[in-house]
């Protein structure tokens, strides 16, 4: 009996989908929804194990997807700004502009959504390498002792922002990231509203910045920067003295520390080919400016989803024309011009004196558009025949 079968793994499938996150998830449950054979597959024992993001939704994203229920914390309306001489910015928005994910209740709900999708999952099991059969792709993959082989007609990377699906597919590899760590709390005195609170300091936080965002039911307290200009553990315990001007952590409960690479080159160039695609980080979708990627994930995984399904529907390779990092990466030039900037940004008089620009009514307006604008991520609007959207609630 082949080791795939007798593992409980299907030997032929018409996707496998290597990274069960958010992206993953969504494209998976995607792509099963169209009526495609889908092996979802991820190296760790659980998906709730390791959660890299901070879980922040923009309202763009919670308005557009029917994420599941009681995965999203309060609504945040207001927004802090602080100098790194500590002057306050504030922001308040009559609209709900973020909710912090419950990510392991999000995750879990998904991936059962996933299974009942008729999604195959694979846990603690990584991708290899795939070989090119004309016909299919022969993916290798490998669980513990086990090499497991499947034959696939597509090949979907969801693995992060070194992703080696991305490497042995010959595709575009992120070359451009930061370094983020964070601690989540309960327990934490509101001392406010729900409000999230942003730092700028490039001695702290070199080109990028610290936050805390406090739901009144969890704490968020986090840091990135360029990995080559700062560490980040020892940042956050810096910071974490600082913030105790904003919210008291004396009696709180540590929960869990996150972390990891961020891409902020903007979307990669060559996403996709005959093989496979990528989608989320793998696919550097992720704002260069703001570095949140939960949106663009979301969004560019419809996409996926779409040109997977039709190319693999009609064998028509052009489809797959629709799938290019270029339409967005011209789109966002003017975040990658901010990134830039705020990157070579390296004395906090610099700093210092661009937040008080932003002080001023024009600032002010120009720092409201950053927080609240709706243009998070272009929306792709592809000419293709529609698949079911991903909705992460509903069940067949």
């Amino acid at each position: 009996m082949p080791v795939a079968a007798a593992l409980g793994t299907p030997n032929n499938v018409d996707v496998v989908v290597i990274g069960a996150g958010l992206a993953g998830l969504c494209t998976a449950r995607s792509l099963a929804d169209a009526r495609l054979s889908v092996l979802l597959v991820d190296r760790k024992p659980s998906i709730t194990y390791g959660i890299h993001t901070s879980g922040i939704f923009v309202r763009r994203t919670f308005d557009e997807f029917d994420l599941p229920g009681g995965c999203l914390g309060s609504p945040i309306r207001h927004v802090n700004l602080y100098s790194p001489a500590g002057t306050k910015i504030e922001l308040q928005s009559p609209r709900p502009e973020f909710r912090i994910g419950r990510m392991e209740r999000l995750y879990a709900e998904m991936l059962k959504r996933c299974r009942r999708a008729g999604v195959r999952v694979l846990l603690e099991t990584t991708f290899e390498s795939s070989v090119d059969r004309s016909q299919h792709l022969l993916v290798s993959l490998r669980q513990r002792a086990h090499s497991i082989r499947v034959a696939s007609r597509f090949l979907i990377g969801a693995d992060g922002a070194q992703s080696q699906v991305a490497e042995d597919l010959n595709l575009s590899l992120n070359r451009k990231w930061i370094v983020g760590v964070e601690h989540v709390y309960r327990n934490v005195p509101p001392g406010g509203p729900p409000s999230l609170h942003c730092f700028l300091d490039p001695l702290l936080a070199p080109g990028y910045l610290c936050w805390i965002a406090h739901d009144r039911d969890e704490v968020h307290l986090g840091v990135a920067g360029n990995p080559a200009r700062f560490r980040p553990l020892q940042a956050l315990q810096r910071f974490r003295k600082r913030a105790a001007n904003v919210v008291n952590l004396d009696a709180a409960e540590f929960i869990e520390n996150r972390g990891g690479r961020i891409p902020v080159g903007g979307v990669l160039p060559r996403i996709a080919s005959r093989r496979g695609l990528l989608v989320g980080d793998a696919a550097g979708a992720v704002s260069p400016l703001t570095a949140g990627g939960l949106d663009p994930c979301l969004r560019l995984s419809r996409l996926a989803s779409s040109v997977a399904a039709q190319f693999l529907t009609t064998g028509d390779e052009s489809v797959l024309n629709v799938y290019n990092g270029k339409r967005f990466r011209r789109r966002f030039l003017g975040r990658r011009l901010l990134r830039s900037l705020l990157e070579a940004c390296r004395h906090p008089w610099i700093m210092e004196a661009g937040c008080q620009l932003l002080r001023t009514s024009p600032g002010r307006a120009v720092a409201a558009r950053l927080f609240f604008g709706d243009f998070s991520f272009p929306d792709p609007a592809p000419r293709l025949q529609p698949i079911a959207p991903i909705d992460a609630s509903s069940s067949r």
